[in-house]
């Protein structure tokens, strides 16, 4: 009788059909929810459904065809993505480059021709997304150390350590033994951004919080708080779409 009781897991996604256009929708069941909900992530175009406890998939299901037309207009205001290729624009440190490859020894360089910044690429093209992307990573930890020895001056303090990943739910973050965590896609942003990123974070090993002090804090060592905070607001997702 107790086996008959248990919920059937649920799917990992749904699919529907909106005026000839096929829809993938995550689900994502949280204990939490209070209501359906549906998101489009402007970082990979993935729709996203999160439901109730005791939702049923019927009711997400006639949730979601109700809403096809929502996600379609939604969908088709998310930024196209950026891959890593010959002729491709992409940002570095705010500022656009075009990706050029060129035969011989494997390298990865920046140059400029008049006012054409280049990513410069030798090598195999068959390698070329994968050396841009060590390319920009290697650049991302340069600039992020180098932004924590200049506050580590002005606060007192050195993190054990630096990691440059690839987050999605935060571009930086602090552990409580003082270890910071970052995004590589910072070296895609302006550089107030990251040097902003980098105070914000070395500036939770003193205070690991979001209070008053921590911000007056934050305030008193970097001069482009609200200036870096305004551009990822409006700026940081389309981060996500190179590579």
């Amino acid at each position: 009788m107790r086996s008959m009781l248990l919920r059937t897991p649920d799917p990992d996604f749904l699919e529907i059909r909106h005026e000839g256009v096929d829809l993938h929708i995550v689900l994502r069941r949280r204990p939490t929810a209070r209501r359906l909900t549906l998101r489009v992530s402007n970082a990979t175009g993935e729709v996203i459904m999160t439901l109730p406890s005791r939702t049923s998939l019927a009711v997400a299901q006639k949730f979601a065809v109700s809403h096809g037309g929502w996600i379609v207009a939604r969908l088709a205001k998310v930024p196209a993505r950026v891959t890593f290729e010959s002729g491709a624009d992409i940002p570095l440190r705010g500022e656009v480059h075009r990706i050029v490859h060129r035969t011989g020894r494997a390298a990865c360089t920046v140059e400029r021709a008049g006012e054409e910044a280049m990513i410069v690429v030798s090598g195999d093209a068959a390698h070329l997304s994968r050396r841009v992307r060590d390319f920009l990573q290697r650049e991302a930890r340069r600039d992020l150390t180098s932004a924590a020895e200049v506050y580590a001056a002005r606060l007192g303090e050195r993190p054990r350590r630096i990691t440059v990943r690839d987050t999605r739910s935060r571009w930086g973050s602090c552990t409580a033994s003082g270890e910071l965590n970052f995004s590589w896609r910072l070296i895609l942003a302006p550089p107030m951004v990251l040097d902003y990123l980098v105070a914000h974070e070395m500036a939770h090993m003193r205070e690991m919080n979001h209070s008053v002090r921590f911000w007056n804090l934050v305030e008193s060592v970097c001069p482009n708080v609200d200036e870096a905070e305004r551009w990822l607001k409006r700026y940081g997702s389309e981060l996500h779409r190179y590579g």
